[in-house]
């Protein structure tokens, strides 16, 4: 007790003459000095410990097995030229196929078949245009039927007509003839000269 009181005394003391000063600057309770703190010691970041680097062993290879060394063949001597085929050039063009022309058989008439004796005009019955007929002497346009003899001079090769096909007609029998006589056609018969049918206005 008697130490507190000695110490509350002392502080009384020396706060006494600042508070018997006139004018007296009042400190505010706000501008009263801090104590000095203590400075605090900076930190320093803590440094990294450095690994010291590892060190790996070093990796043993296993010995390559040498190959062993490839024999040389001998150069062959014998050299093959070589060979160059020759294509002939191929014509891009080919040329125009020129086909051979066709050959049409001949036209066949058919013929048609033996002319009998008083047949007459056949239905097919073409006149045919003629030159102009001279009669021998003495004689002159007859209209001639069958059944009559013809005279021996009309029996000769210049009145004797073998183109009857043209007319429609068919071939004679064996024997027998075709004779022009004018305008008019007979058919006769070579040994006997008898007229055995006749075709009116064959020619024109």
């Amino acid at each position: 007790m008697k130490a507190h009181l000695c110490m509350i005394t002392a502080l009384m003391m020396a706060a006494g003459p600042a508070l018997a000063q006139p004018g007296g600057a009042q400190q505010r309770p706000g501008n009263q000095a801090r104590p000095n703190q203590p400075s605090r010691p900076a930190q320093r970041p803590p440094q990294q410990q450095q690994r010291p680097p590892q060190q790996r062993p070093p990796q043993q290879q296993p010995p390559q097995q040498q190959r062993p060394p490839q024999q040389q063949r001998p150069p062959q001597h014998q050299q093959r030229p070589p060979q160059q085929q020759q294509r002939p050039p191929q014509q891009s063009q080919r040329p125009p196929q020129q086909r051979p022309p066709q050959q049409r058989p001949p036209h066949q008439t058919v013929r048609p078949p033996v002319h009998r004796p008083g047949a007459g005009r056949p239905p097919h019955f073409r006149p045919q245009p003629a030159p102009p007929f001279y009669y021998p002497r003495g004689y002159r346009y007859r209209r001639w039927s069958a059944g009559f003899l013809l005279p021996g001079i009309f029996l000769s090769y210049s009145y004797i007509y073998s183109n009857y096909a043209a007319l429609g007609l068919g071939p004679p029998p064996p024997g027998y003839y075709w004779v022009r006589y004018g305008p008019d056609l007979l058919l006769v018969e070579w040994r006997t000269r008898r007229i055995v049918d006749v075709v009116y206005g064959a020619f024109y």
